[in-house]
């Protein structure tokens, strides 16, 4: 956002007749999805929104269940860009420092001592020894090199006034499904079933480290009506020797950490060639 102009929502139609919304130079679509709405975004479509098309479009930012939904999507990221205007973080340009991923192209300036480097290829933040020592323990990486696609969120939870409600929130959500111990030892409360998926995962395999998951599954040609799968003993797909199976295709469902065998019930059939590990 540049200058002091006020940050607000521009809502309109597009030529195809979809909800959109432009905040600044970033442009959202409300696309009609089987589950409601799939929201499309975009960077400077450089037209009026009455011009803009779907092929205008080619990120996603996932799927609402109704118009009011998409509103409030939208009013979020106006919320989250007049919080970050008042933060007042500053940029630089590159340095000459080398990261971790390559030299720093370019630098945001959170705070004095907290800095994050983008580089060529990936990128995360900085923070000097005195930012470091008063992390968290449970987060703290010993170097003070944390990437931007998951550890960033590590900084977020030990500095949250230097980011937005919108960026505490994804901070949040990543660090439960990400780092779920991290979590636990932050909050001081283990995980319930069904609040983290790297938890639910880890719970998952010790449940059924002795169980038959499956690893490879495809429709049989031979048994219509079955899928014709091939599970390995905790779902590890270099622990051989693998078994075949066959199971009734309204049952097979391979769910978020993968489908346990009943042995008593699935049966069985000759394993000639195994997936590759």
């Amino acid at each position: 956002m540049s200058g002091g102009a006020p940050i607000e929502a521009i809502y309109g139609l597009t030529a195809d007749g979809h909800l959109a919304a432009l905040v600044g130079d970033f442009a959202y679509l409300a696309v009609p999805d089987a589950e409601g709405l799939r929201i499309e975004s975009a960077w400077r479509p450089n037209r009026p929104i009455a011009e803009w098309t779907r092929a205008d479009f080619y990120g996603s930012a996932g799927i609402v269940p109704t118009e009011a939904g998409f509103r409030a999507h939208v009013e979020e990221y106006v919320q989250h860009c007049r919080e970050q205007r008042a933060i007042g973080r500053t940029r630089e340009p590159a340095n000459g420092v080398w990261t971790p991923w390559d030299w720093s192209q370019g630098a945001e300036v959170y705070a004095e001592g907290v800095v994050f480097h983008s580089t060529a290829s990936h990128g995360g933040f900085k923070l000097d020894d005195a930012h470091n020592a008063v992390m968290p323990p449970a987060l703290r990486v010993d170097s003070g090199w944390y990437e931007e696609d998951c550890e960033w969120v590590k900084v977020a939870f030990g500095f949250p006034e230097l980011f937005t409600a919108y960026e505490r929130r994804i901070a949040e959500k990543t660090l439960r499904n990400t780092f779920p111990e991290c979590w636990e030892a932050v909050h001081g409360r283990a995980l319930a079933s069904g609040e983290s998926f790297e938890n639910d995962r880890r719970l998952f395999e010790e449940a059924h480290a002795q169980d038959w998951i499956v690893v490879s599954a495809s429709r049989s040609r031979s048994s219509p009506g079955f899928v014709k799968c091939v599970a390995a003993l905790g779902g590890k797909r270099g622990r051989r020797p693998y078994r075949g199976f066959l199971v009734p295709k309204d049952e097979y469902c391979s769910g978020p950490h993968g489908f346990v065998i009943d042995e008593a019930r699935h049966e069985t059939w000759k394993l000639s060639t195994a997936p590759d590990a």
